[in-house]
C-alpha cells in the first residue's frame, strides 16, 4: 500500500524499531513460549503414534491369550526403547510372577501382603509410571495456554503507555498520531492470543487421550491379574 505523504509507515517493522527493552523481553518470552509449545506437541503426536500401535497390538493379542504363558509374547520388548505402556506392564507382571515362583512368598510377606496384593501394588506402580510419561509436557502447555495471553496483555499496556508518553512530549494528539502506536501495541495481544491457543487446544486433546489410554490400560491390567492369579 503506498504510504500517505507526511504519514509515518506503521507495521511489525516499525513496532520492534520503536519498542524498548521490556518490550522486546516480553516478545521474546512469547517466542520462547511458542517454540515450546509446538515441541511438545510434535513430541507428543509421535510418542502418542507408537502408544497407539503398541496399544492395538497388546489388545488383539490379550482377545487370543488363555494362561499365563501366553503372556510372555505380548511381553516380548517390554524393556526395549520402542515398547509401549501394555508390554511394560506385562513383563512386569510377570517378573512379579516369576519371582513368586523362584523364591515363594518370601517377598511379598516381609511387606506383609500376598501374592495377589503385591502383584496388584506392582502393577499400580507400573501404570502410575506409564501415565507420568504420558503427562510429559502437558504442565508447560497448561502453564503457556494460561499465561501467554496476559504476557501479550502487558506488553499491549506497556507499548500503549510508552506511545501515549511519546505523544504527550511531541504534542501531536490528533488522531491519526495516536492510532497508529496504539494500533502497534496490540499486536503483543494478538501474539499472545496466537501462542495460547494452540497450547490449550493440544492441552486438552492429550488430556482426554490420555485418559482413553489409561482407562484401556486399567482394563488389560485387570485381564492380566485374572490370568496371572488363576487357580
Amino acid at each position: 500500500m503506498t504510504p500517505v505523504p507526511g504519514q509515518t509507515n506503521i507495521g511489525f517493522s516499525h513496532f520492534l524499531a520503536q519498542s524498548d527493552t521490556v518490550g522486546k523481553v516480553l516478545l521474546v518470552i512469547l517466542v520462547l513460549m511458542s517454540v515450546i509449545t509446538w515441541y511438545v506437541i510434535l513430541n507428543r503426536v509421535l510418542a502418542r503414534r507408537g502408544i497407539k500401535s503398541a496399544m492395538r497390538k497388546a489388545l488383539e493379542a490379550m482377545q487370543s491369550t488363555s494362561s499365563a504363558a501366553d503372556l510372555q509374547a505380548i511381553a516380548q520388548g517390554g524393556d526395549g526403547a520402542n515398547a509401549g505402556p501394555f508390554q511394560r506392564l506385562t513383563s512386569q507382571a510377570l517378573k512379579v510372577a516369576k519371582q513368586r515362583e523362584a523364591h515363594g512368598l518370601s517377598t511379598a510377606a516381609d511387606s506383609g501382603l500376598s501374592y495377589s496384593e503385591f502383584l496388584t501394588r506392582s502393577m499400580r506402580n507400573c501404570i502410575e509410571e506409564e501415565v507420568t510419561k504420558m503427562e510429559t509436557g502437558l504442565a508447560s502447555l497448561a502453564s503457556i495456554a494460561s499465561s501467554a495471553p496476559f504476557v501479550g496483555l502487558f506488553g499491549t499496556v506497556w507499548g500503549v503507555y510508552n506511545a501515549l508518553v511519546s505523544i504527550g512530549l511531541s504534542g501531536q494528539g490528533t488522531l491519526d498520531k495516536v492510532a497508529g502506536p496504539v494500533g502497534e501495541a496490540l499486536i503483543m495481544t494478538a501474539l499472545g492470543l496466537a501462542v495460547a491457543i494452540p497450547a490449550a487446544l493440544a492441552y486438552n486433546a492429550f488430556v482426554r487421550r490420555n485418559r482413553l489410554v489409561q482407562t484401556s490400560l486399567n482394563s488389560f491390567a485387570h485381564d492380566v491379574f485374572a490370568l496371572l492369579t488363576k487357580a
